[in-house]
């Protein structure tokens, strides 16, 4: 049986900010949440060992079906303080970073097809400068080397720690109890059981492992870049799917929103939480937390959240917010707030539901085969019947009964030759 263990009880402080490392978000999700997926599709065994922030950390990682340790940091701090308060269940044991939302169960399988008491994972890089480096004979780890303490010779390997273990039941029994603090940092080492395993001749592998994959995120540079990775695999795995999408590296998309049937994405649209059911959204336009199905959206519109559109066209600069539109033409230039609007009903240019009078939210309802004229103003709440036609211009502030026409217009006047008495001349 495997285990994971996922260590995520650090203040992460190379990240300037308030909020724990681990719920920084990458494509509007945290990053522990991409680490315990991809445990999850390995086994059912998983440990999470969190402690700063435990409160909030917790909330996040008890929607997972995993055990959460707290670390006690003040006996026990350090990763190998982080391990030696998890019971050890598995034959083998998996040790992860919480702060690496890139990683993938396909390339952690390959640690387990490794016939070793200790696979340990390491990244060649061109420029290991600041890394400690990792001394591998035939296959096999010999000694990690710290920066400083490496010798000329040693300071030329470009293999590094990357910071993924995999352990035998046996090793982790044996060595987890004589794990000591008595150094600089007076902190547990988890490395420190790479070393005693060495030196008692036990077999130690190597698994070199993808770089992108095994990204650390320790700042907002970092974090930056993994969402770009992040964003690039979202995407390409629904263009596989059959999502057309224009100048993809122009669209962003999160980790939570899906397709069905066939869409199409113009650059520059960002869709947040939502699903897209054989859609179009057009370029510049933005979708947050709605349903779109069988629409068009945009180009340059905004679609926010509890809003849902069904056989809807929503043109340039209108926005749609907690509203559910059926069949409906908006073509420009409105703002539909807390409605709903039926299948037939056109909304002229200009058209606003006035949804909000300083202390509370009121819905508009409008019926089938409505024509709204331009520059209307619609006063929550109110009931737009079926077959109405509303002028342009009016504001409509009760309901209206079905078949009739509303119209509120002040009266025009003209005053004959007022221009030529303003400028004084004719």
């Amino acid at each position: 049986m495997l285990q994971v263990i996922i260590l995520a009880a650090g203040k992460g402080t190379r990240m300037k900010s308030k909020t724990a490392k681990i719920l920084h978000k990458i494509c509007d999700k945290p990053m522990i949440e991409y680490v315990i997926e991809e445990s999850l599709r390995l086994t059912p065994e998983v440990d999470v060992v969190l402690n700063f922030q435990y409160e909030k950390t917790s909330e996040i990682v008890k929607n997972y079906p995993v055990n959460i340790i707290k670390q006690d940091l003040e006996n026990f701090p350090g990763t190998g303080g982080a391990v030696k308060e998890v019971p050890i269940r598995g034959d083998k044991v998996l040790v992860l970073n919480g702060d690496m939302p890139l990683i993938e169960a396909d390339e952690l399988k390959k640690f387990l097809d490794i016939d070793a008491d200790i696979v340990m994972s390491v990244m060649k890089l061109e420029n290991p400068d600041g890394y400690g480096r990792v001394v591998i004979e035939n296959g096999n780890v010999k000694k990690i080397v710290e920066q400083k303490d490496a010798s000329p010779e040693e300071l030329k390997i470009k293999y590094v720690n990357a910071g993924v273990y995999l352990f035998s039941k046996d090793v982790m029994k044996k060595y987890l109890p004589l794990l000591s603090n008595q150094n600089a940092q007076k902190e547990y080492y988890l490395t420190d059981i790479i070393e005693m395993a060495v030196k008692d001749g036990l077999k130690v592998a190597a698994i070199e492992v993808n770089e992108e994959n095994f990204k650390g995120v320790n700042s907002k540079k970092d974090l930056a870049h993994a969402e770009e990775i992040m964003c690039r695999r979202i995407k390409n795995r629904w263009m596989q799917a059959g999502v057309i999408m224009h100048l993809p590296e122009t669209i962003y998309i999160d980790a939570y929103s899906s397709f069905e049937g066939e869409c199409e994405i113009g650059n520059g649209c960002v869709i947040k939480k939502s699903v897209i059911i054989e859609s179009e959204i057009r370029p510049l336009s933005v979708i947050e937390e709605a349903v779109i199905k069988n629409s068009g959206v945009g180009p340059m519109a905004r679609i926010r959240p509890k809003s849902e559109l069904v056989d809807t066209h929503i043109g340039n600069f209108v926005e749609v917010k907690a509203s559910k539109l059926k069949g409906v033409k908006a073509g420009h230039l409105s703002y539909l707030g807390d409605s709903e609007i039926d299948e037939g009903t056109n909304i002229g240019a200009g058209t606003i539901t006035c949804n909000y009078d300083g202390k509370a939210k009121y819905k508009t309802k409008i019926g089938k085969n409505v024509f709204v004229g331009s520059d209307t103003q619609l006063i929550a709440p109110v009931v737009i019947e079926d077959d109405v036609m509303i002028a342009a211009g009016s504001t409509v502030n009760k309901d209206v009964p079905k078949g009739s026409l509303a119209i509120s217009r002040a009266p025009l006047k003209i005053v004959k030759n007022f221009y030529y008495k303003f400028f004084g001349k004719k």
